[in-house]
C-alpha cells in the first residue's frame, strides 16, 4: 500500500503529537515492524515508484515525473517486482495511481493537433481513438490486471481497466463541474475528461476494487501480489464529506484520515479472505508532504514532516524520509521497531529472497534484502543511501552522516517563517552541508567546515556509487 505525498509525522505511531488520527496504521504498526529510518529513492512521485518496482535508483535512468500523456519509464528488458512474481506463478494486480507512463501515441489519431499552454501540449477528447488498447502500461510490466485513473490530477480524467478506458472522455476537464476543493488548489492539468467524472469518488472506487480483489483470494489457491497506490493525500485535497472534521489538521488531515480508513477496509478484506496470516503487508509513501504543509503548521501547529526539515522535492530528510510499516505473521515480531537505514529500493531483493528467486545481475542493482531485519536481527543490511530529486543535486547518507552535496537541501524553496518558528539559523552560504543525524535529526547545524575529511569521504563514496552502476551487496562479491 503506497501513499502519495504523506509525511512521516502525519502518522500517530511515528509522531504522538500528530493532529491526525491514524488508527488503522497504528494497528498495522502494532502487528508488525515500524521502521524509523525508511526512505524513498526520490523526493517526487514517478522516480520513487520506479525505484520501488525495480530495486534500482531512479537517477541511474531519469529524474523527473511522467507528464500528462507521457511515455513509460520502463525499458522493455527491465525486470520489475511484478514480473518477478508473475514468473513464479503469482497473480499480480495494480490498483490506483500508476504515473509511470503508457504509450499514448498508439491511440492518438494521426491528424491530431495539440494546443500549447505554457510548456505543455494539450490534447482534446477527439484526438484519441478510445476504443483501442493503450500499450506499455501496467500489463506490459508484470501486472495481470490494472484498475485506476493513472494520475488523479492529469488527463485523461476517466477510469482505465487493464489497457482500455472504461468510459471514453467526451469533454475537456472543467473543475467547475466538481464539488469545491477543500484545501489548496486543484492542480489539475487540462485535457480530456469523461463528462461524469468525479474526483471525490477516487478513493471510494479504488478501495472497493481492492476489497473485491482481496476477498476473491478466498476462492483461489494461487499466491498474489497487490500493488495498491493511493492518490492521497496528494493534491487535490478532497476528503469526502463524512470525513470532514475528523482531524485537527484541516482538510489535509481529514484526507489522511480517509486514507487510513481505506487502509482499514483493505486489511479487513484481507482478514476475511483467510489469507492474512500468510501475507506480507507493506505500507509506505512515495515522498514527503507538499508545500501546503507550511501553512498547515502555521494554522494548526501540525508539522507533517516532524521531526525533520524539508518537504516533497527537498534533499533534506522531510523530502524522502517516509513512513514504512511491514507486517508478516510468523516472521516479524509484532510491535517491533527497527532503527536501521532502509529503502523502498530494498523491497525487491527482500521479496526475491522470501520466494527463493535468484535475481540476475542486470536487475535490482541497488536492492538490499531486509530479510535479516524482518527476522529480528539488529545488524544493519545497508549503511549508505543516495538521495536525489533533480539532476543537479544529490545527497548521500552513510551511517549517521548526511552530506547534501550542493549549496542547499531545499529544492522547492525556503520558508523563513517556518524556519524562525522552529529555530533554524540563516543559511551559511557554504558549498555543501553536512549533518550528524545521530545528534541533529532536524538538520539544524551544518558541520561541513568542522569535518572536511568526512565531506571528502562522502563525496568520493557518492561518486563511486554513481559511476559503478550498482550498490547491491550481491553484486559487490
Amino acid at each position: 500500500m503506497y501513499a502519495d505525498d504523506l509525511g512521516f509525522g502525519d502518522l500517530r505511531c511515528n509522531n504522538p503529537d500528530s493532529k491526525i488520527p491514524t488508527p488503522n496504521l497504528s494497528q498495522l504498526a502494532n502487528a508488525g515492524m515500524r521502521f524509523t529510518d525508511g526512505h524513498s529513492s526520490s523526493g517526487i512521485c514517478t522516480p520513487s515508484r520506479y525505484a520501488l518496482l525495480t530495486g534500482r535508483h531512479h537517477w541511474r535512468d531519469f529524474h523527473g515525473i511522467v507528464n500528462a500523456f507521457g511515455d513509460s519509464v520502463f525499458a522493455p528488458e527491465r525486470l520489475t517486482l511484478a514480473e518477478m512474481l508473475q514468473q513464479v506463478g503469482y497473480d499480480t494486480a495494480a490498483i490506483g495511481k500508476w504515473h509511470l507512463g503508457w504509450n499514448w501515441d498508439a491511440i492518438r489519431k494521426p491528424d491530431a493537433v495539440s494546443e500549447k499552454q505554457g510548456r505543455n501540449k494539450v490534447w482534446g477528447p477527439e484526438d484519441f481513438d478510445w476504443d483501442k488498447p493503450i500499450p506499455d502500461g501496467p500489463l506490459a510490466h508484470g501486472f495481470d490486471s490494472y484498475f485506476g485513473d493513472t494520475v488523479i490530477n492529469f488527463p485523461p480524467y476517466c477510469w482505465i481497466e487493464n489497457d482500455h478506458v472504461v468510459k471514453a472522455p467526451d469533454t475537456m476537464m472543467d473543475t467547475s463541474k466538481w464539488k469545491p476543493i477543500k484545501e489548496g488548489n486543484w492542480e489539475c492539468r487540462p485535457g480530456p475528461m469523461a463528462s461524469d467524472w468525479d474526483p471525490y469518488q477516487n478513493i471510494p472506487t479504488i478501495t472497493q476494487r481492492g476489497v473485491d480483489f482481496l476477498k476473491s483470494r478466498k476462492q483461489s489457491d494461487k499466491s498474489f501480489f497487490l500493488y495498491f497506490a493511493f492518490p492521497s493525500p496528494h493534491a487535490p485535497i478532497i476528503p469526502n464529506d463524512q470525513f470532514d472534521g475528523k482531524s485537527g489538521a484541516g482538510p489535509y488531515g481529514d484526507f489522511v484520515y480517509e486514507t487510513d480508513d481505506a487502509i482499514g477496509r483493505l486489511l479487513t478484506a484481507l482478514d476475511e479472505s483467510g489469507q492474512a496470516d500468510n501475507t506480507l503487508v507493506i505500507f509506505t509513501a512515495d515522498n514527503g508532504p507538499e508545500k501546503y504543509a507550511y501553512a498547515r503548521d502555521q494554522k494548526f501547529d501540525h508539522w507533517s514532516s516532524k521531526p525533520f526539515r524539508g518537504l516533497k522535492r527537498d534533499l533534506y530528510e522531510g523530502g524522502h524520509h517516509v513512513p514504512m510499516l511491514i507486517r508478516w505473521p510468523g516472521t516479524i515480531e509484532p510491535g517491533s521497531t527497527n532503527t536501521s537505514l532502509v529503502s523502498q529500493i530494498d523491497i525487491m531483493a527482500t521479496i526475491a529472497e522470501a520466494i527463493d528467486y535468484k535475481l540476475p545481475d542486470d536487475a535490482a542493482e541497488d536492492s538490499h534484502s531486509l530479510m535479516p531485519l524482518l527476522s529480528g536481527s539488529s545488524t544493519p543490511v545497508r549503511t549508505t543511501h543516495v538521495h536525489n530529486t533533480h539532476a543537479n543535486g544529490y545527497a548521500i547518507r552513510h551511517d549517521d552522516w548526511l552530506l547534501v552535496d550542493t549549496k542547499t537541501g531545499y529544492v522547492s524553496g525556503r520558508n523563513p517563517q517556518w524556519e524562525n518558528k522552529h529555530g533554524y539559523a540563516a543559511d551559511d552560504k557554504g558549498p555543501v552541508e553536512l549533518y550528524d543525524l545521530s545528534e541533529d535529526i532536524g538538520q539544524r547545524n551544518n558541520v561541513a567546515k568542522q569535518h572536511p575529511e568526512v565531506v571528502a569521504e562522502l563525496q568520493s563514496k557518492l561518486k563511486r556509487i554513481r559511476e559503478q552502476g550498482f550498490s547491491a551487496p550481491r553484486l559487490s562479491q
